[in-house]
């Protein structure tokens, strides 16, 4: 069973939706004792970074998916759930995340270019864009450098530790849009909202074994 983790904060539905139709069974809960229950852990995120600290705490989930994470469960992050694995975000002030990564969260400068036309680029970077995988992980079986994925996000990781960069995508900058580190698995783009790739990738994630 793969618990998504519901924290009132999250296009829970679409991922619910997006992880049956790659082959597996999942619950979306707030219930603590389920999220410990379960043989892996997704944890989507939509919003403000120090909102979803909040909440993780006030709904009691954040030791649950801490303690998951310790124990060797398979672990996936979307979006502002690869974010709050970092240190700290620097969004509306200075917050601390989940600390199980090294690196911080920041936001795209605002003076972004397109390095090829020199014509600035918006903030938030949202739509399709290309990932450069970096690390050889399961997550990415039977997936391509240079696959496109959809992207909704102002903010970006520093991740501290290159070891832990799984895939990268160029917006401006060339930023860690994937990240693992043992049973950690975390991407910055939306696999339920990114069609056959997506769904590879949420089916890969389903495979891996504890």
């Amino acid at each position: 069973m793969i618990a998504i983790v519901d924290y009132g904060m999250g296009n829970l539905r679409s991922v619910h939706k997006a992880v049956e139709r790659a082959g597996y069974e999942a619950l979306v809960s707030a219930d603590p004792q389920e999220v410990l229950d379960a043989s892996k852990i997704i944890l989507p995120g939509v919003g403000a970074f120090r909102d979803c600290m909040r909440n993780l705490e006030e709904f009691n989930l954040l030791e649950p998916v801490i303690r998951s994470i310790e124990a060797g469960k398979p672990f996936l992050g979307i979006c502002l759930g690869l974010q709050l694995l970092f240190e700290e975000s620097d969004e509306f002030g200075l917050h601390k995340g989940m600390g199980i990564l090294a690196g911080r969260v920041t936001r795209f400068p605002e003076n972004i270019q397109d390095p090829d036309t020199g014509q600035p680029l918006p903030i938030p970077h949202m739509g399709w864009n290309t990932i450069q995988i970096k690390k050889d992980t399961p997550l990415f079986a039977g997936i391509e450098s240079g696959s496109f994925f959809y992207f909704v996000h102002s903010y970006y990781a520093l991740s501290q530790d290159p070891k832990d960069i799984a895939a990268t995508t160029p917006y401006g900058i060339e930023f860690a849009c994937a990240v693992q580190h043992d049973n950690i698995y975390a991407v910055q783009f939306h696999p339920e909202k990114s069609q056959a790739v997506g769904l590879r990738l949420l089916r890969n994630f389903g495979g891996i074994k504890s």
